[in-house]
């Protein structure tokens, strides 16, 4: 990647890394091994299945696209890790065709649930695909955002129509299927059988914020980045975040969450 394209994408992820790198320190740590097996579904050329066979995990990568598969490919071997890193083609739909159930400490589903025909049976798989101690990291298009993003726009009727239609689209022209609030995801992981171990808000002012204005004014970027890490923990902000994010832990997991935890643990 050209320098100029790494701001947006450390605006984009820098959230989510933070708190899923932590999670799979402390997924370590419990489990007592070094490298961890982590499934990855729709994870597509491997934004973030490449990162995290860097730091020494298994990682298998699920996928419909048989182009995104031959991009992580190649992606892995650049960065040296085609030996942890495997793609398979496939969806959430049939995740047990491709993909080993309860095999797995950590599964990723981002970007996954606003495309898939049942959010429900894409969680309760994810989730099923886990071990009896794991962590799943859940990663889907946020309704407030959508809403305020129109509204500032102009587009008011869009982003009423956004506020009221039940799958959270502005129009037929609307790329994304479905959108959703924290109160929706949270409610999918718990009815999935898992507890919530942190919710946070990704993108919150990043897609609101001039592009000319973090490019050129110095100390910018990292202002926003320091701005979105703090915003993102914040309840207040979730409901105008681009995305949300929401990491599920099985009621056995030792050591993997929020305050109150034996190893004094607190959240990303």
């Amino acid at each position: 990647m050209s320098d100029p394209m790494r701001p947006r994408a450390s605006l984009r992820t820098a959230v989510v890394w933070e708190v899923l790198q932590d999670a799979l320190d402390r997924r370590v740590k419990a489990a007592g091994r070094e490298s961890l097996d982590v499934l990855d579904t729709g994870g597509g050329s491997g934004n973030f299945a490449v990162p995290v066979a860097r730091l020494g995990h298994r990682v298998t990568v699920v996928d419909p696209s048989p182009n995104a598969l031959f991009a992580l490919e190649r992606r892995a071997a650049e960065a040296g890790v085609a030996d942890r890193v495997k793609g398979v083609q496939g969806d959430a739909h049939g995740l047990f065709d491709v993909a080993e159930r309860g095999g797995y400490d950590v599964v990723l589903c981002h970007g996954v649930l606003e495309y898939v025909d049942d959010p429900a049976e894409g969680v309760r798989n994810a989730v099923a695909a886990l071990r009896a101690e794991g962590v799943l990291s859940l990663l889907a298009a946020g309704l407030g955002g959508a809403v305020l993003a129109r509204a500032l726009a102009g587009h008011f009727k869009e982003a009423r129509q956004a506020l009221d239609d039940p799958n959270g689209r502005w129009g037929t022209g609307d790329p994304v299927p479905r959108r959703f609030t924290a109160e929706q995801l949270t409610g999918l992981v718990e009815g999935a059988g898992l507890r919530v171990g942190a919710v946070h808000g990704v993108r919150v002012f990043a897609d609101l914020v001039p592009g000319v204005l973090v490019d050129t004014e110095p100390g910018a970027l990292e202002a926003l980045l320091k701005l979105e890490e703090a915003a993102a923990e914040l309840p207040a902000f979730h409901s105008v975040a681009t995305q949300l994010h929401v990491l599920g832990e099985t009621r056995g997991t030792a050591g993997a969450g929020g305050a109150g935890e034996a190893d004094g643990a607190v959240e990303a």
